[in-house]
């Protein structure tokens, strides 16, 4: 498992297929931009972004985004799933605007670089590594960028899909190693980090998951801003997202309800073994009285614990 062992001791490299990547510009675009997500975009500076989500009217999650402002322009990074959902749903909402939406996904690939060296291999690769969170440098044709996908010090490489293999070669001549897909997975279990699609989803809220991070509660309108306000102001949500650890070793599958005392009070979304911990690593919804309560909880005969909260 070198690429897992690279991940956790040093740095590894892993593509991200398939990933969603909308361009949005003109005049308009940081205002209705602005409109359209949980998080302040009017605040960034080209070369920042930050992470947000895009809420229904119901104040219902409909995908997470990292947001990179660019001069001219944002780029939106998202899981694929939501690729022809959200491309409707935001071109829905562009009304009288000077604003033009288009789907770059199949035009770039994505490349991460990850794991505690990881600046230290993008240098090691002649690349900048920027410095703080969400901020970005192009390099030439390339874009990257501080962001993570295991909660891991971590950057990603936009490239021109043209530069697939060129890029996949300077990467193999730094002596870098892969990470696979279950490696990549085990490790941002072990950091409790969700993903949308499997942890989240359209029918969570934001406070559920507790990336409060992404929500900014004082810039004013948004769709949804109204239902996450509610929910801030009188606490009525009742599972939170939290980081499990499971006895046993074989991994159980996402949607296993978690009772406590014969009575159902959650479930497992995402579940790995971790050959680090020598557990399973998990996240899962719990219901709120039983987080404070900190009673017994099982799953399918197994013992859950509850190894820290929110998730990262």
């Amino acid at each position: 498992m070198r690429g897992y062992e690279a991940l956790r001791e040093s740095a590894a490299w892993f593509e991200l297929d398939g990933r969603t990547v909308f361009r949005v510009a003109g005049q308009d675009s940081v205002r209705w931009l602005h409109a359209m997500v949980t998080n302040h975009i009017a605040g960034l500076e080209p070369g920042h972004g930050c992470y947000a989500f895009l809420l229904n009217a119901q104040g219902r999650i409909l995908a997470d985004v990292n947001i990179l402002r660019l001069p001219d322009h944002f780029l939106l990074d998202l899981e694929p799933e939501v690729r022809q959902a959200i491309f409707a749903h935001l071109d829905k909402h562009i009304i009288a605007d000077d604003v033009v939406l288009e789907d770059w996904s199949d035009r770039l690939v994505v490349i991460a670089v990850e794991g505690p060296r990881s600046a230290e291999a993008l240098e090691g690769m002649g690349l900048p590594a920027p410095g703080t969170q969400f901020a970005h440098q192009q390099h030439d044709a390339l874009l990257v960028a501080r962001v993570s996908a295991t909660g891991l010090p971590g950057f990603r490489i936009f490239a021109p899909v043209a530069m697939r293999e060129e890029l996949h070669e300077r990467i193999v001549r730094s002596g870098v190693p892969e990470a696979d897909q279950q490696a990549v997975r085990t490790v941002r279990l072990e950091q409790g980090r969700p993903r949308y699609g499997e942890d989240i989803t359209d029918q969570r809220l934001p406070h559920e998951t507790q990336l409060l991070h992404a929500v900014h509660f004082n810039k004013g309108c948004y769709l949804g801003q109204e239902i996450v306000e509610r929910v801030r102001t009188r606490g009525q949500v009742h599972r939170l997202l939290v980081r499990l650890a499971i006895e046993g070793q074989d991994a159980l599958p996402g949607g296993v309800r978690i009772m406590s005392g014969g009575q159902e009070v959650g479930e497992i979304t995402s579940a790995a073994w971790s050959p680090a911990l020598g557990r399973i690593v998990a996240l899962g919804y719990v219901r709120r009285e039983e987080l404070e309560s900190a009673g017994a909880l099982e799953a399918a005969g197994h013992k859950v614990s509850v190894l820290s909260q929110p998730p990262a």
